[in-house]
């Protein structure tokens, strides 16, 4: 092989495809490899010896080298290699890499640095001025997309894989930041990148500002992972990350913004800036403006590229209007925006925008719901505080169930300050869905939004919000979720009454809302009573019967609040508890209506018997309570009757005086008002006083049913109530936020506003969690969470300062939602919102499992918890679209025109579910669709809010696509490779999880569901664990 050489001489033949080298022993045998001296590269070539062979001649008199390659074109490029490899060559390389470090390392002089600035930029102090970029207000600050043309191949055989990585060079502080990055274009040398580059309006770049672009080929796709992070760019990418430089280039943001065309044509060079690999083409973008014309002459260009992204980047504007941007901004946080551009069945194009933000409600309404656990529990324990003496028995109770809420309490507290100090970002990654400390906070909370503009078409806005699944991750799901548990509970409870009293749910909640009422309801009537006593002071008639007015609406809810049973057998069931007690049977029943007469012929509260409180150790007379009760409404019919005697006295003391000197009436006006005041003040005065006594004796009962509750079940009472804290609070900030995107999409919308007082917001969950292992206990979590949302309400009011995140009031049972709205946008709403009309919600989950332990439950498990959240869920959907269509007239939607399709839909979302057919995506689909068409709030969650949701997110907008905007058929495949691409843009790595921030090294990129043959190979592995379990039971009996 190796003829001529030397005694030290020796050849290596190499295998260029396999990429090993083996020694090829000399004449003398020798097996020794030989380091040929720098000076003894070649000089030039001898000239191929055949097919795969050449020599090369060396200046320093060496023996000639033959080489030989596998093939013909491996020759070749060794060839080319070889005649490039002189020591001339590789010093041109030390200098050009020399010159490259000093250009990245320029801010060490300042002489150096005014290069960058002209002199007229520069001001006396050496200080440079930069020129900002002349932009439309919150539109990205600059745009562009890409392409290349002629690229050279090491080979001819060679397909190149290419993208481009674009590299930002700061003027202020001459650092060179590799910002982002273009998809990977398959096999030609003229890529057209479909991604593109966009710089938001917050980005620090001037016309001074340098670009450069850099060329890589990937050899390996399915290996090469992509980084776009903050590194140091000279740096060269590593042999084994699957891909090698091209060529690179640099621009000045100042020359494509000014350039006529707004274009520029840019030349790629090796990295000694010697050999030219081909050109690359910058085309600066508007995003305002709309590309007409057809999409024929693109289409054969585009034949082998995988996707059609136009360009990829973050934004911070919202897409429903300028005047939404201030309260928007303080719901979403880090929006990051991606327009693609797809052709219509008609070869027109259609630019789609698409739109993912965090949100600040991920931590606002979990820390301002504990705030309201807190209150509510410090209440709950003062009220067990004051029940007063009772026997020990009762007394040993109550200081257990105090001590453990006050544990409980002061877990809340630690959480609150836990999260109080938390920085960062404003979503919790799935990584931490098993902290403590961020329990509360649901998992990948986020917006997606696709904006859809069509040619022909009218614009339109899809809304999904993606979440992990509500549950209580860091307790775990050894027993089971909420479902089970409370179940489970509920039985437990009822076998303990030697104990405790039993009460049943509902007359605990009766309970709660009882004391919510008494708290709510006492402070106004003293308001108004004190109102009432101001207006009689001014002798002021109109204001008199206005707070009268106030004042028995508000006292008549007072009385009827505790019309029910519950009062009445809990405060007996409180006074056996005391030390001591003797029952005293009724002599005779006391007539209901007598009670609650009309006392208008009474003149004065004389006649009104004040009771003492509850008897200790006396006997207890069971009428007692209707007597108290009776009073607060005695009491009110005095008032009513004074100040009816009042005003006719003035009308006809006024009647007389207006035909007599008016100098007389003004002193009769004055004389009369002292009157007023001092005739209507006792009777304020006992019916507070009757108002305060019910209030004692109904808070010490009701206090008393809580204690029943808590004590039969310690401590898991209390842990069951954590636990349904935690998946409610991370419901609600899913629902909050959804409320008020839909709030701000449809504000222009009359027909969505008249729905949304008259009937309520239809919120549809889609869940894509199995019904096996640890993910059947989150689905039981995820179901209790969303059913609670039921006794969430919402109130729209007109923001009074610049802060416009939500007010959250009320307690477990209920709970009041004040979203604020800048004044433009208040008074766009129906007067029947703005005078503060509560909002209801009508929240339903459909849940269909579509993993690989789905299959598991499918073919070994059971699948019942999602069969029964399925039909009870259905019900609810009848229920509403029962609602929607007695309240809202046929013509007042535009989604609700065709209602026989609606019903259709429903009937057929119906059939589906009874069907109980494996995996059956249909019903998600129809879900989905039902809830679109009635103007609803749509949900998709799964474990975390990732590879399932993304799937489920992108197949859902590129069917949208498909069936309401006539994507064309044979994009539907590229689209949803477009949509589904990992490509980030900004200071990320593409091998983090995009959605988590956790590091997770060589991470494919595939977002496909799972794997074929792991369903495969789980199957089997299953089939062999059945047939061993079944040879060791029969092992076992026999």
């Amino acid at each position: 092989m190796c003829p001529g050489a030397g005694k030290e001489g020796f050849c290596k033949a190499v295998s260029l495809r396999s990429g090993r080298g083996y020694p090829v022993p000399d004449s003398a045998g020798s097996n020794r490899f030989q380091v040929t001296p720098l000076r003894a590269l070649p000089l030039s070539l001898a000239g191929a010896l055949g097919k795969a062979c050449f020599g090369d001649e060396f200046q320093s008199g060496e023996p000639d080298l033959y080489l030989e390659a596998a093939s013909k074109p491996d020759c070749e490029s060794w060839a080319v290699a070889l005649g490039e490899a002189n020591s001339e060559g590789l010093q041109n390389k030390i200098q050009q890499l020399r010159r490259l470090i000093m250009e990245i390392k320029e801010e060490r002089s300042s002489d150096e640095a005014r290069q960058f600035v002209p002199s007229s930029q520069v001001d006396s102090l050496g200080e440079p001025h930069f020129t900002s970029i002349q932009r439309i207000a919150n539109e990205p600050k600059l745009e562009f997309s890409l392409a290349c043309k002629d690229l050279v191949t090491a080979t001819r055989d060679r397909k190149l894989n290419t993208f481009v990585q674009v590299s930002v060079l700061y003027p202020a502080e001459h650092i060179l930041t590799r910002y982002s990055s273009t998809e990977i274009v398959e096999g030609t040398k003229d890529p057209l990148f479909l991604t593109g580059v966009t710089f938001p309006p917050e980005y620090p770049i001037y016309e001074e500002t340098k670009i450069k672009l850099t060329v890589y080929d990937v050899k390996d796709k399915s290996q090469d992972t992509v980084r776009t992070s903050v590194l140091p760019d000279h740096k060269e990418p590593r042999a084994d990350t699957g891909r090698s430089f091209l060529g690179c280039t640099t621009f000045r943001v100042a020359d494509l913004v000014k350039s006529k065309e707004q274009q520029l044509t840019l030349t790629l060079r090796t990295s000694d800036g010697g050999k030219t690999v081909g050109t690359i083409e910058v085309n600066l973008v508007k995003m305002g403006e709309l590309e007409d014309g057809e999409t024929d002459h693109i289409t054969t260009d585009a034949q082998d590229q995988k996707c059609a992204l136009v360009r990829e980047g973050a934004a911070t504007e919202g897409i429903s209007g300028k005047d939404n941007l201030p309260s928007l901004n303080a719901v979403l946080k880090n929006p990051i925006c991606k327009l693609y551009r797809f052709p219509t069945s008609d070869n027109k194009w259609m630019r789609i925008r698409e739109q993912m933000a965090e949100t600040t409600l991920s931590f606002h309404v979990p820390k301002e719901l504990i705030n309201l656990h807190i209150k509510e529990d410090m209440r709950r324990n003062q009220e067990l505080k004051d029940l007063g003496e009772l026997a020990p028995h009762w007394d040993n109770m109550r200081k257990s169930v105090i001590a453990h809420c006050d544990q409980m309490l002061s877990m809340y507290q630690d959480t609150l300050a836990e999260l109080g100090k938390h920085t960062g970002s404003s979503f919790k990654p799935s990584c931490n869905k098993g902290e403590k400390t961020l329990e509360f906070i649901p998992i990948n909370l986020h917006l997606q939004r696709m904006h859809v503009h069509s040619p022909r078409l009218k614009d339109a806005l899809y809304d999904v919000i993606t979440v992990g699944a509500p549950a209580a991750h860091f307790q775990g799901f050894k027993n089971g979720g909420l479902r089970k548990l409370l179940s489970k509970f509920e039985a437990e409870r009822r076998n303990t009454g030697y104990q405790c009293i039993y009460y049943s749910p509902e007359n605990t909640a009766k309970a709660k809302e009882v004391l919510s009422n008494i708290n709510h309801l006492q402070p106004l009537i003293s308001s108004h009573a004190d109102l009432l006593l101001n207006s009689a002071s001014q002798h002021s008639p109109d204001s008199l019967k206005n707070s009268l007015k106030m004042l028995s609406e508000k006292t008549e809810l007072f009385v009827h609040a505790f019309k029910d049973q519950l009062v009445r057998s809990a405060l007996l069931a409180l006074y056996t508890a005391r030390p001591g007690c003797v029952l005293k049977k009724p002599a005779m029943p006391k007539n209901s209506t007598e009670e609650g007469g009309d006392l208008q012929h009474q003149d004065h509260p004389s006649q009104i018997k004040r009771q003492d409180s509850i008897p200790h150790h006396s006997e207890y007379d069971e009428e007692e309570w209707d007597r108290v009760w009776a009073n607060v409404g005695k009491s009110l019919n005095c008032v009513i009757a004074m100040v009816d005697r009042l005003l006719e006295k003035d009308n006809v003391s006024n009647t007389k005086e207006g035909e007599n000197d008016p100098s007389a009436a003004d002193c009769k006006v004055f004389h009369t008002g002292g009157d007023w005041y001092e005739q209507l003040y006792p009777l304020v005065i006992t019916l507070k006083d009757c108002m305060g006594e019910v209030v004692t004796r109904a808070k010490q009962s009701m206090a008393f049913v809580l204690l029943q509750e808590l004590a039969c079940g310690l401590p898991q009472c209390l842990m069951l109530t954590l636990r349904r804290d935690i998946v409610f609070s991370q419901a609600l900030a899913g629902l909050v936020c959804g409320f008020i995107i839909k709030l701000h999409t449809g504000l222009h919308d009359q027909g969505f506003l008249q729905q949304l007082h008259t009937v309520g917001l239809l919120v549809q969950y889609e869940g894509l969690l199995s019904t096996y292992s640890e993910e059947a206990g989150m689905l039981e979590d995820m179901a209790v969470g969303i059913s609670d949302l039921q006794k969430v309400m919402f109130k729209v009011i007109e923001a009074k300062s610049e802060d416009f995140l939500p007010i959250i009031t009320g307690r477990r049972e209920h709970y009041v939602i004040e979203v604020q709205l800048p004044a433009k946008m208040f008074e766009l709403l129906p007067q029947e919102i703005k005078e503060g009309k509560l909002l209801r919600m009508y929240p339903v989950l459909f849940n269909v499992g579509i993993n690989e332990q789905q299959t598991l439950a499918e073919r070994f498990g059971d699948t019942t918890l999602q069969e029964n959240i399925n039909q009870e869920n259905l019900e609810l959907l009848k229920k509403y679209y029962k609602l929607f269509t007695e309240k809202m007239p046929p013509d007042c939607l535009p989604h609700f025109q065709e209602q026989n399709d609606l019903k259709g839909l429903l009937e057929n979302l119906h059939q589906n579910i009874q069907a109980k057919k494996r995996k059956n995506v249909e019903i998600m689909w129809l879900a989905a669709t039902i809830c679109r068409k009635m103007n609803g709030v749509r949900f998709t969650c799964c474990k975390s809010a990732k590879d399932r949701t993304s799937m489920s997110v992108t197949l859902e907008q590129c069917s949208i696509l498909r069936d309401e905007h006539q994507l064309h058929k044979d994009f539907f495949i590229r689209a949803l490779d477009c949509m589904r691409s990992r490509q980030i843009q900004g200071a990320l790595n593409e091998s983090d999880d995009p959605e988590t921030g956790c590091l997770t090294d060589n991470k494919p990129t595939s977002r496909h569901f799972y794997p074929v043959a792991l369903l495969l190979v789980s199957s089997h592995l299953l089939v062999v664990w059945l047939i061993l379990s079944l040879a060791l039971l029969l092992a076992k009996y026999q």
